[in-house]
Parts: C-alpha cells; structure tokens; sequence
C-alpha cells in the first residue's frame, strides 16, 4: 500500500525534466500505473505500462524509455528475473525497484542484478517523485555533472564523454549508475572518496540511500572491471570512509600505514 499522502508538492516543477523523457512502469497493480500517469503529468514524462513480466520485457525492448519502474512480485516471471532479463539483452537505462518488502537481502540481491534504485513500500509520492526525476535528468542531461573527458590507466579505459569503458580494449557493460560510479572514481585517482560524497554526485543531493547499498553497487562494478585476483587492482576500500580509485604498484600510496585494510573484494556491509 502506498501512503496517501498530498499529490501537491510530489515532486520538482514540470521544468526539472529533460524534454520528451518516459518512464516504463511494470506493476500488475492498476492504482501503481495511475499513480506514475499523475506524476508524469504533473513533472512532464511520458508512461508506458506492462502488467506482467513477460510483457514488461516486451515493452522495453521496443520502446526507447528512460527508466523502468519495476515490481518485485509479478505474476509468473518475477521482479528479479526481468531485471536479469532485461540487463542480458543489453538494455542498460536505470531500474528502480519498488517492492513491499524492506528485507536488506532482497535490496542487496536486486543491486547485483542490475538494478540501480530501490524504493520499499509504503512510500511517499513526494520521494518516489524525487528518484524518478533525479534519474531522468541524468539519464537524459546531454553533458555528465561528473568531469568530462577520457581516463587511460593500464588495461581501463574510461571515456565519459562517449559513455564507454574498455577492460584490455574489450568494452565492458556497466548499468548507468555502475559508469557514474566509475567515472566519479576515476576521475581523481588516489583520492579517498567517501560513501556520503558518492550518494551526493551519482544518486543526488537529498537522496536517502543505505550505506550498504553503495557497497553492493561496488562490489558489481568490480566483478566487472577489475581482472581476476585475490585483490582489487583499481577500486580500494577504504576502512571507515569510502573507496579510492588507484590503479595498484603505480606510485607507493597503496603501502601507506591505515590507509586499506585487507581487501578481499567483498560486499563490505558495515557502515563506516
């Protein structure tokens, strides 16, 4: 169920929205569809809707959206397997998960699969709202708010401006939120970046995320781009802050007293 709280003042003026922006919500829940058709409305996006999994994948592959909204409980094909559906084919805009369940497991399992938000239910209109256009602005924003240009470390390649990573000259697939991460990172190698700083530049100022929640983002991004060892090579935890991108041997900041604790690759679950 979803709080019931005033429609007005559920979000940012319709100009906060990029131009001809749309959203994909897949719900088999009449009220979910009628509450986004207000929104998108109200903040200018357009609505598509699907009703089950099946056809929710049906109608991203056709249809050129922003952002999908999608339920976990679906008939037959759940939440789970079309998010792992949808990333398999390729579509890489930003899911956001809506769920009534807050189980920590289920958030931590949905950010390994692919997705990039989640939101548990009830909510306010006012919050789901706030996720929906902070993603579309930057989904649709022609220029990146994280530095522009291209990155070269040995074997990692990152070019904000064509929006493309390269391990060893092979392009690697990163969800939108997985590449702003990666750019923010990269961006100041040796720099220890802390997990409050990371929530501000890549989900947005405001933005209510658990601590846990950055780390899973982590932990997916370097399955995909660091290469197979006991030890990261390019993203370090760094103990009760954050990470830092460095890649590891070029200087002698790595061998620093207290600066990385033994770092195994691990969801780190405390928050520092």
């Amino acid at each position: 169920m979803i709080e019931p709280e005033a429609r007005g003042g559920a979000g940012p003026s319709r100009s906060s929205v990029p131009a001809e922006a749309s959203i994909i919500v897949i719900d088999d829940d009449p009220a979910m569809h009628d509450i986004l058709a207000v929104l998108g409305k109200q903040d200018g996006y357009s609505v598509h809707v699907a009703f089950d999994g099946v056809e929710g994948i049906q109608v991203a592959s056709q249809t050129d959206a922003d952002l999908i909204v999608l339920d976990l409980h679906l008939p037959g094909v759940t939440g789970f397997d079309v998010c792992r559906r949808l990333r398999a084919i390729g579509i890489d805009i930003p899911i956001l998960i809506v769920s009534s369940s807050s189980d920590p497991v289920d958030v931590v399992v949905c950010l390994e699969i692919g997705a990039d938000d989640y939101i548990a239910k009830p909510f306010e209109l006012r919050e789901l709202a706030a996720r929906i256009n902070a993603k579309l602005r930057r989904q649709r924003s022609s220029q990146s708010v994280l530095r522009p240009g291209r990155v070269k470390f040995p074997g990692l390649v990152v070019d904000v401006s064509r929006h493309e990573v390269l391990r060893d000259g092979v392009p690697v697939r990163l969800t939108p939120t997985e590449f702003d991460l990666l750019a923010l990172l990269s961006a100041s190698p040796g720099r220890k970046i802390s997990r409050g700083e990371m929530i501000q530049k890549v989900w947005g100022q405001g933005t209510d995320l658990d601590m846990r929640s950055v780390d899973a983002h982590v932990y997916r991004l370097r399955r995909k781009i660091e290469p197979a060892g006991p030890r990261p090579t390019y993203i370090h935890s760094v103990a009760g802050i954050g990470y830092r991108f460095e890649r590891r041997g070029l200087t002698g900041r790595l061998a620093q007293a207290g600066d990385e604790p033994p770092d195994d690759g691990v969801i780190q679950l405390q928050q520092g």
